[in-house]
């Protein structure tokens, strides 16, 4: 380990993804980074409140890039201000539980877990305490995701290049916040002081919100995403313990690795795709008009009562050949 090269990689909240080449054929590098976990109150919608468990705190985690054959040299930390133990199953990595059994870490602990991504592809992480935990923890939103760059890069089924403009990180969310009697969301003094009730919710396996990027509406309005016509936009979405129905209302899945696999060749041309149960998948669209996109789940239920939407903004100019409103609206004739 001592001849390879070392590079620092600076993680950023999600949508964002960190700084990284599309494209490496070097030799494999050591690519160190840092998470913190933090125990915090997020205003899931207004006034519902809950206790997040975070990595870095956000929810999702952050994006990790990396390219076949490098380390992934992980410093995780648990400040003493937390109440609980964590660690982080990488689903990237081959061995321990991915990673689990190597990263328990306490309240004022922090550890260092190396492996190798031999797996080109999107992978979700997670925390994985044991028991109950794992699935408390996880729709207490500690998750996030690493992507794996092929080398050489992403190719098309042709195995010509394909490069992206823009790269975006969704990590969809259920929550299972409990009710009094009176049917109104319960809110808690500490982490632990949730649990027993949230174990009950969880069991009945009917999530109470479910969300883009941590909080309702967190990818609308100021948070919205943003392309221009000519753009290929380049979407990783993750869902640690559901599955979700990706759409682009207006667009197209261009090249849709649905199971996340860069080492499968994509398929094209997708309306709608789904990604499974604790996995994450990747999507390039090319942006060929202007205007407003709604980027889903068409589980339209979800979509709209529950607010699983993201908005896509393009600037650019319009194509008459592509679309064209004939005829405005007006009296029947």
């Amino acid at each position: 380990m001592s001849t390879l090269e070392r590079v620092t990689q600076e993680l950023v909240a999600p949508p964002f993804f960190p700084e990284h080449e599309q494209v490496y054929d070097g030799e494999p590098r050591v690519v160190e980074v840092r998470m913190e976990i933090e125990e915090k109150e997020i205003e899931v919608a207004p006034g519902v409140f809950m206790w997040a468990f975070t990595f870095d705190g956000s929810v999702p985690g952050p994006m990790i890039v990396v390219h076949e054959g490098d380390y992934v040299e992980l410093t995780l930390v648990n400040p003493s201000s937390n109440e609980l133990l964590h660690n982080v199953d990488f689903h990237a990595s081959i061995g321990a539980l991915g990673g689990g059994s190597l990263t328990n870490v306490g309240p004022g602990q922090e550890v260092v877990l190396r492996f190798r991504a031999l797996k080109p592809g999107v992978y979700i992480y997670h925390c994985a305490p044991g028991g109950t935990m794992v699935p408390w923890h996880v729709t207490h939103g500690m998750n996030g995701a690493v992507m794996v760059l092929p080398k050489g890069g992403l190719k098309d089924p042709a195995g010509d290049p394909i490069t992206y403009d823009r790269a975006y990180y969704v990590g969809e969310q259920d929550y299972y916040i409990p009710r009094d009697e009176n049917g109104e969301f319960k809110r808690y003094d500490s982490a632990a002081a949730s649990a027993v009730d949230d174990l009950e919710a969880m069991k009945t396996l009917v999530p109470t919100h479910i969300v883009f990027n941590g909080v309702t509406g967190a990818l609308q309005g100021d948070g919205q995403l943003t392309a221009n016509v000519g753009d290929n936009v380049l979407i990783v979405h993750s869902q640690a313990n559901r599955q979700s129905y990706p759409h682009l209302i207006g667009g197209h899945g261009d090249y849709v690795w649905e199971r996340g696999s860069f080492t499968d060749a994509p398929e094209t041309g997708l309306e709608t795709w789904v990604i499974a149960a604790g996995s994450a998948g990747a999507s390039i669209s090319t942006i060929r008009q202007p205007g407003t996109y709604v980027y889903l789940s068409h589980n339209l239920i979800e979509a709209f009562a529950f607010d699983a939407k993201a908005i896509l903004v393009a600037e650019g100019e319009w194509d008459n050949d592509l679309m064209e409103q004939v005829t405005p609206p007006g009296p029947i004739q």
